[in-house]
């Protein structure tokens, strides 16, 4: 499953269903990963890579700052 689907179906849930989801989580991880072993839970540089899409006028002077431009 996509990790951003699955933020997005967590993010509309209310926020007491969010803490039954993340001891959840918790139990699955204690399950899964061995005693004793960190967890390094830091984004790793560039693991979002196409998840985000610029338009090709990103740079371009916006409409509103016109009159501030001149």
């Amino acid at each position: 499953m996509n990790n951003v689907l699955l933020f997005n179906k967590l993010s509309i849930l209310p926020e007491n269903l969010q803490a039954e989801v993340a001891d959840f989580v918790d139990f699955l991880l204690s399950k899964s990963v061995k005693p004793n072993t960190p967890l390094d839970l830091t984004p790793k540089f560039g693991s979002g890579k196409g998840i985000f899409k610029m338009k090709a006028d990103f740079d371009e002077p916006l409409e509103d700052f016109k009159e501030y431009m001149n």
